[in-house]
Formats: structure tokens, sequence, C-alpha cells
């Protein structure tokens, strides 16, 4: 898709995205003691070794840097979960499966800061790419549907990073099939042409596209 080579056209960056999915919750299994940890996000703890805990993810990375604790990989991101997901995908070309709405992400960091943590982590890494695949496939396809009588496009079931993706393009294609087929559009142009004074040079303009 566009989406994946040109970053400019999705609202946020990867690096934005991975920072709203740190707020996703996720279990630990701390391996020290400490005292609840009381953050303005909430309350965490106690924790105590071998005694799971729910955090934070950017708190389970945080603690797992430091060696304080094993982070148990969600269980959609088991191989039996996954494959099953994959099934379901390839065999509904028109539906989405339900996933966490960051689970890019979520994977992402986890395979960058708790690879010992995942089991058989080059088949789980494989699935979440095939995966991937599958439904960027079906976007294009709903995308190709689109046209100058659309008015709205629901697609159910679209992660963060897909949506972060489609949402752009979605938006400037309907401004743009509105803006041909309004008469008020059209001809304001024209007139604007016909009375617009002759433009004097005024030295180099600052280029406002975006970026």
């Amino acid at each position: 898709m566009a989406g994946q080579s040109d970053p400019q056209s999705s609202v946020f960056s990867a690096a934005e995205m991975e920072f709203l999915a740190e707020d996703e919750i996720i279990e630990v299994v701390p391996n020290m003691r400490m005292e609840p940890l009381n953050l303005i996000s909430g309350d965490y703890g106690p924790f105590r070794p071998q005694i799971a805990a729910q955090v934070p993810l950017w708190l389970a990375v945080a603690l797992k840097k430091r060696g304080k604790c094993t982070i148990r990989p969600p269980e959609w991101m088991s191989i039996e979960s996954l494959t099953q997901v994959l099934e379901s995908e390839r065999d509904s070309p028109k539906e989405f499966q339900p996933l966490p709405f960051h689970y890019v992400e979520i994977s992402r960091l986890l395979f960058d800061h708790a690879r010992d943590d995942i089991p058989d982590i080059y088949m789980v890494r494989s699935l979440i790419e095939d995966i991937r695949d599958v439904r960027f496939h079906k976007v294009e396809s709903g995308l190709e549907t689109i046209s100058a009588r659309t008015h709205a496009v629901k697609l159910k079931n679209l992660s963060a990073m897909e949506v972060n993706i489609v949402r752009p393009f979605v938006v400037r294609t309907l401004q743009s099939f509105y803006k041909h087929d309004s008469p008020e559009m059209i001809q304001q142009p024209v007139q604007m042409s016909t009375s617009r004074p002759q433009a004097t040079d005024r030295g180099p303009r600052r280029d406002l596209r975006r970026r």
C-alpha cells in the first residue's frame, strides 16, 4: 500500500503509534519484591516473586530492561491462536478478524524487548507478518470499490496501524469526489480566475505543502 512506503500519508508516525500502544495492559512475572507503584495512570502492584501482575506495557518493558521480571506474551500471540486467525482471515475475504487494536505495535515492542520470553518467536513473527499481509490486501481491495457515490466507508475490526494508513487516503478521496461533483466547487475556481487581479512578485513563498 502507499501508506506503507510513504509515512507522510499517515496521521501518526510509527514511533507515535508505539507510544500509544504502551498504555496497553500486559502481564509480568516479577523476580523481586516491591511495594505498589502509585502512578498517574493508576496503582500497580504489589510485586512479589513468581506472582503474576498486570501493568502497562511501558512499565513491563522498563522492568524487563532492569532484569526485574519476565513478560508473559498475551494469549492472542500463541501459535495456535495466530494460526486460527490467519486461516479465518484467508477464508473471509471481506471480513477482518478481531485482534487487539494495537496488535502490531504490541508484538513489535515484545519482539524488541522480550525476545527470550516468547516461545517459538520466529514462527510467531512469521504468522503476524502473514496476517498483516492478508489484512492489507483486504484493505486495498476495499478501497478499490470507492466511487463518487460513496458517502462513507465502514471497515470493522481494523487495527490502529491500518486505520492510521487508510484514514488519510479515504478522506482525501471522498473530498476529491465531493469537490468534482459539487457545482459550487466547480464554478468557484472559474469565477476566481476571471476576477482575480494580476499577481505581483512578492518574492519567494513559503512552501505550505504538507511534508
